[in-house]
């Protein structure tokens, strides 16, 4: 396996890495800037405030989009990984 082929599956496994993560990631920055303006708004500094909408939201984007991402990731390992595992 030449340099070129390991950096170009390397990319395409960052940019799968990067696609499956942008879901989970931006609700939990939508949600910690909503229960932080909450927060502000009303005064109240309560610390499991911040964590546990943001866990719970981000436990529901992750099971309505589980079967998107397994599909992404099965996709990249049959059409990039195994060829080259399996030399061809």
């Amino acid at each position: 396996m030449s340099e070129l082929v390991f950096f170009d599956v390397l990319r395409q496994g960052l940019w799968v890495s990067v696609a499956m993560s942008a879901p989970l990631l931006g609700v939990a920055l939508v949600a910690g800037l909503a229960v932080g303006l909450f927060q502000a708004l009303t005064s109240v500094q309560e610390m499991t405030l911040t964590f546990v909408p943001k866990v719970l939201a981000m436990l529901v984007v992750f099971w309505v989009s589980m079967s998107a991402m397994t599909s992404m990731l099965v996709d990249f390992f049959q059409g990039q990984v195994l060829p080259i595992v399996a030399g061809i």
